[in-house]
């Protein structure tokens, strides 16, 4: 029995022991006997009364409503034409550019400024052609034929409009070799690990320069100027520049000249390139200065969403006159396969940007709500008023 009474009160013992060290450490736990940390400071806890609330309701609505009729004002100045040539490629083949079989298209929209709200607009049309004896990049040409239907005052602008391509993609966005494409040589032992994988070196061990999906999936159709149908010898063409076009700080992100100059055997183009390079690289056609491509900085500007505009072209100087023109874009870009639309877009400025006139109607909504709710509160408030701290109204004193 002794010795069942030892281990008895050697087990109490060591909770006693057990217990004084949870104290220790609770202790060692507790926070500081501080104001912050006893979350014993000061604060203000403003008292919302029918004198502040319905006051404050009504100024925000008056503010927000004419910003929203700035903004409604300053997009309705902006003429914006959208021409969606997706299924071109399906049309039947023109025998010459000079008998285009011209075809009316299903999908474009007029957005013109308010001035032009009213004008009646032919239905755009399109053409397909197949020269067999262009080069690769050339063999397939859109034409589009379209109505302006006043005079656009500069700049203006010409974007192409990809649907359903989602940029964004976590994998897509980080597909790229900065190192690469700041003109540092990398071997193909380094780039194979690298975030440009699976697009990072060919089969037989050469290097695909620029790596990755984004450089892949450059947009590669090309669009030409806006030619009036009243002079299809060229001589009166709208012509837009591809300078400018990309933002300021995007030509630092590359370099003039690739790491891999007098090295071309070591590098192949991306495989979506080969309309451009259809030798690969070579010293008659070697790869192109990133640094000046400012299609290419634009296209390495990935979007946020799966439908976006970007700038192809600009003229900053000349006024595009009114009359009928039409647009050669060589077909080389796949959208299809992905069920994604592309489209050419023409369009104006104004002080608040291109067109959008959402910002603005959303103030306005905004404005319209305040001030709804500001007056329904003032009737509230003014048919049966409460007393400050009257808790009769409440459902749980009734």
């Amino acid at each position: 029995m002794a010795i069942f009474n030892r281990k008895k009160k050697q087990e109490s013992g060591s909770e006693d022991q057990k217990s004084e060290r949870k104290k220790e450490k609770g202790s060692w736990r507790r926070p500081a006997n501080t104001a912050f940390k006893q979350q014993r400071l000061k604060a203000w806890q403003p008292i919302l009364t029918p004198k502040t609330v319905l006051p404050t309701l009504f100024i925000i609505g008056i503010i927000f409503a004419p910003i929203g009729g700035l903004l409604v004002w300053g997009s309705s100045l902006v003429s914006e034409m959208t021409f969606d040539y997706t299924d071109c490629w399906n049309l039947t083949n023109s025998s010459s550019t000079d008998d285009l079989q011209w075809q009316n298209m299903t999908s474009y929209s007029y957005s013109l400024r308010s001035a032009d709200s009213g004008a009646t607009i032919p239905v755009p049309q399109y053409a397909y052609f197949f020269n067999d004896s262009a080069s690769q990049d050339q063999k397939h040409s859109c034409f589009i034929k379209f109505n302006v239907v006043s005079d656009l005052d500069a700049p203006v602008f010409q974007y192409y409009k990809l649907t359903n391509f989602y940029q964004n993609n976590r994998r897509y966005v980080q597909s790229l070799d900065t190192a690469q494409l700041q003109g540092q040589y990398v071997d193909n032992s380094s780039i194979s690990g690298s975030n440009c994988k699976p697009l990072a070196v060919t089969s037989d061990g050469k290097v695909i320069y620029p790596c990755g999906l984004i450089a892949n999936s450059k947009f590669n159709d090309t669009i030409l100027g806006l030619r009036p149908t009243s002079d299809l010898s060229g001589a009166s063409d709208y012509n837009f520049t591809q300078s400018g076009i990309a933002w300021p700080g995007e030509a630092k992100k590359y370099s003039a000249t690739s790491g891999y100059v007098g090295k071309f055997d070591e590098i192949v183009p991306p495989p979506n390139w080969a309309l451009m390079y259809p030798n690969n690289y070579t010293d008659d056609n070697p790869p192109p200065n990133l640094q000046a491509d400012e299609h290419f900085q634009n296209w390495m500007r990935t979007a946020g969403l799966p439908t976006f505009s970007k700038l192809y072209g600009r003229n900053d100087t000349t006024t595009l006159p009114a009359g009928q023109y039409q647009v050669q874009i060589f077909y080389n870009f796949p959208v299809q396969g992905y069920k994604g639309t592309k489209s050419l877009v023409i369009s104006t400025v104004s002080w608040i940007g291109g067109k959008n006139p959402f910002l603005g109607w959303a103030y306005v909504a905004a404005a319209a709500v305040f001030v709804l709710l500001a007056v329904a509160g003032t009737i509230r408030h003014l048919v049966k008023p409460r007393r400050l701290g009257d808790m009769t109204l409440l459902s749980w004193n009734r």
